[in-house]
């Protein structure tokens, strides 16, 4: 199974930014963290971040026809990016929404996502391990239709 593991805007600043608030590991951190569970559970993790919307557009476009899942965390964009919502539809492809937050506890602004629409689900609030529960999904998902 191949999953791509999309990080959007900030992400890359894990350890930095509002440790109190994101966890004091660093990005670098949290790609052997997804590389260890992906590769204990035989899944072929394609992890990429960027600060650019248009970047990440162009990574959700490479999935199809190569990936079995998107994994996405989008950052900020997560409350108003309909292009990313748009460039997940496109692909067909089932989609979990990350965060490492409980976004629905949070500022106002942070607590609606257009994103999720496009998605199967949205797993929030376990730091780390929501990239672990949104692999299980498609773990669960492969093994229920074997």
């Amino acid at each position: 199974m191949k999953l791509l593991i999309i990080n959007g805007p900030n992400l890359n600043m894990l350890g930095v930014r509002e440790p109190e608030v994101y966890d004091s590991r660093s990005y670098e951190d949290l790609v052997r963290y997804i590389e260890e569970f992906a590769g204990k559970n035989m899944i072929e993790a394609d992890i990429y971040q960027s600060n650019s919307e248009g970047a990440l557009i162009d990574k959700i476009h490479t999935a199809l026809g190569s990936c079995d899942g998107i994994i996405i965390n989008p950052g900020a964009y997560t409350h108003y990016s309909y292009a990313l919502h748009d460039a997940i539809k496109a692909t067909g492809i089932d989609a979990i929404e990350v965060h490492l937050t409980n976004i629905a506890a949070r500022e106002e602004f942070r607590r609606r996502s257009v994103v999720a629409p496009a998605c199967a689900g949205q797993i929030s609030g376990f730091g780390f391990e929501v990239y672990t529960l949104a692999m299980r999904y498609f773990i669960e998902r492969t093994l229920s239709r074997a």
